[in-house]
């Protein structure tokens, strides 16, 4: 009995890692996080990869525990939600195609406040550049059936709290050295790798909108189907 309740508990943990890390990808990030906090200095710039870790964390532990409840309250749908954070993405990804091959380094007169470091790391690098609408999803999906009983409910919890944790310290890794994988791809592939992720950040924006136009416009054409997927999975219950 406790070895299938550790196995039930380690299985929610890898699930949650595995369903989140990969979307996330904050190794392929790490070039353009560096790249948009390139006039920082190294002790700023830790910081700030420890506050959009810690930003990671409590949106995605948000979106597990209380995003389809949020979502439900204010009557907006998860294909909605992805349409938005697309276009989002797709704006961000755009800028940065479109930016300096190198990066601009302000001078020491405009140094970075501490409110425009902790605003700068919620938007843009936790939200959408680490945290998009993709990892959003998969995380109010995680937290959409919860399991009948207090223990349960209890141990799932905590198991997406751990998951959820081993995620922002890979995202915190990643980030805060950063500079290193940069020193050692060169000036020339760090422009490479930086238009390659926005590239492909673009074109991930670009299918996150386009899922949830098509999940819409399926529950408009459809409607019928839309409503009996519910039921028939409540009657296989």
């Amino acid at each position: 009995m406790l070895l299938e309740r550790i196995h039930y508990f380690a299985g929610i943990v890898f699930i949650a890692v595995a369903a989140l890390l990969p979307i996330i990808d904050p190794f392929a990030g790490a070039p353009i996080y560096l790249a948009m906090t390139s006039e920082l200095t190294p002790l700023e710039r830790t910081r700030m990869a420890k506050l959009v870790a810690l930003n990671s964390f409590v949106l995605l532990i948000a979106s597990i525990l209380v995003g389809a409840y949020v979502l439900d309250f204010f009557g907006v749908s998860i294909p909605a939600v992805q349409v938005a954070g697309g276009i989002v993405v797709c704006a961000l990804a755009w800028s940065l195609l479109n930016g300096p091959s190198t990066p601009e380094v302000s001078d020491s007169v405009n140094r970075p406040t501490h409110d425009s470091i902790t605003q700068r790391a919620f938007y843009p690098l936790t939200m959408p550049l680490t945290v998009g609408p993709g990892s959003i999803s998969v995380a109010i999906t995680l937290g959409a059936n919860p399991p009948r009983g207090l223990r349960a409910v209890l141990a799932t919890t905590i198991a997406h709290v751990i998951g959820v944790m081993i995620t922002a310290v890979v995202i915190y890794l990643c980030y805060r050295y950063a500079d290193r994988l940069v020193r050692r791809l060169g000036k020339t592939g760090t422009n490479i790798m930086i238009r390659l992720t926005a590239f492909i950040l673009l074109a991930i924006g670009t299918q996150i909108t386009w899922n949830g136009a098509r999940a819409m416009l399926n529950g408009v054409l459809h409607p019928a189907a839309q409503t009996a997927a519910p039921a028939a999975a409540s009657a296989s219950r």
